[in-house]
């Protein structure tokens, strides 16, 4: 697919809803005049239709995508606000290379539009790993709550609500000893970027433990203390 017609289907699949021609071809195109950028809008859909991609819905006005397109960034945005609110289904607590792609949306196009889609989708799947390590403690899959909150971490290592959910994973599998690991690299890491130094709620987590009910998932304490 010629890099303009790509850069225009993935501008309309992000915006989802209609979008004015002569605004997509403005942000696109913005180096030459309105009539150079309406005329590289143009050529961009005539290639799209030549290289026989029916994705958009448009007239001499618009575009959109059509309604029977589905869009994997969408998927993962609606399944990380189901995890954030906790209204997944049981079988959505699970980890997909999907999702852990999301995490860095469109590599290597640095245009305004796309970087403030890129940070919007990775501050949700962030969230949405902390919530769903998590939901896994909960359920009792330590394992796969370790793995989650160290995705979460692996991405942004200042990220504090995600070491805390590391953390969390850890004491809730009786890894005290893995847990403090965790806080010292944390330490080392604000430190040398920061200057500064873990807040005092997630030190006292691992020194003493869990101190209530939004700590700790009833389902794990058992093992936390043995």
């Amino acid at each position: 697919m010629p890099e303009g017609s790509k850069r225009l289907l993935a501008f309309i699949a992000l915006r989802r809803q209609r979008v004015e021609r002569r605004h997509a071809a403005g942000l696109l195109w913005p180096g030459g005049s309105d009539e150079r950028a309406a005329g590289n809008l143009r050529s961009a859909l005539w290639r799209l239709r030549g290289a026989d991609i029916d994705l958009l819905a448009v007239d001499k006005c618009s575009l959109r995508l059509r309604d029977d397109v589905a869009v994997d960034a969408e998927l993962v945005g609606a399944w990380a606000a189901r995890l954030i609110s906790g209204t997944m289904h049981p079988d959505e607590l699970v980890i997909m290379q999907t999702w852990a792609e999301a995490l860095d949306l469109l590599p290597g196009w640095y245009d305004d539009w796309v970087l403030l889609e890129r940070e919007r989708l990775r501050q949700r799947v962030l969230h949405a790993l902390e919530a769903l390590s998590r939901h896994l403690i909960a359920a009792g899959r330590i394992a796969e709550a370790v793995e989650a909150a160290m995705m979460a971490v692996g991405v942004e290592p200042l990220r504090e609500s995600a070491q805390r959910a590391l953390v969390t994973a850890h004491l809730a599998e009786g890894n005290r000893v893995e847990a403090r690991r965790c806080l010292t690299t944390y330490r080392g890491i604000l430190r040398r970027e920061l200057g500064a130094e873990p807040a005092a709620a997630l030190t006292a987590l691992v020194h003493h433990g869990p101190t209530g009910p939004r700590e700790w998932p009833v389902e794990s304490r058992e093992v936390a203390v043995s």
